[in-house]
């Protein structure tokens, strides 16, 4: 079975950077503890999401499911740690950061484009039908 287009990580993490820029543009008006903390968190979740996908999809096999299962699950341990380790170094070594901005802005980046992506694949499936 072919996967769709929208759900290819390359797309999701287009989206994440495209979504990175946008919200760090839109925090600039707002100051520079504003900005780098969305900038931060943004980056966070990207780097995270990208080392997650890496780690899944490297040498991806349909016959060996059992592999991909683990690769999984270690994926999101090695991202979980990632992300919380990043997070205790940017608040030990910077007194600028403004926590709303940066859980803001990571929540952003990695909800949003699993829900935009999902408009795409709704639009493509209506344009079909037509």
């Amino acid at each position: 079975m072919q996967q769709p287009d929208v759900l290819r990580p390359e797309r999701v993490l287009a989206v994440q950077l495209a979504l990175t820029l946008i919200l760090v543009a839109a925090a600039l008006p707002l100051g520079i503890s504003i900005t780098l903390s969305v900038l931060f968190g943004a980056a966070v979740c990207l780097l995270a999401s990208s080392i997650f996908a890496f780690w899944v999809l490297r040498q991806y096999r349909a016959q060996d499911p059992g592999s991909l299962l683990m690769r999984f699950y270690g994926a999101e341990i090695i991202k979980l740690f990632l992300v919380l380790g990043l997070f205790v170094i940017a608040f030990t070594t910077s007194d600028r950061l403004n926590f709303p901005a940066l859980l803001v802005a990571y929540f952003a980046v990695q909800v949003l484009p699993a829900v935009i992506a999902s408009g795409w694949d709704v639009r493509r499936d209506a344009e079909k039908k037509t």
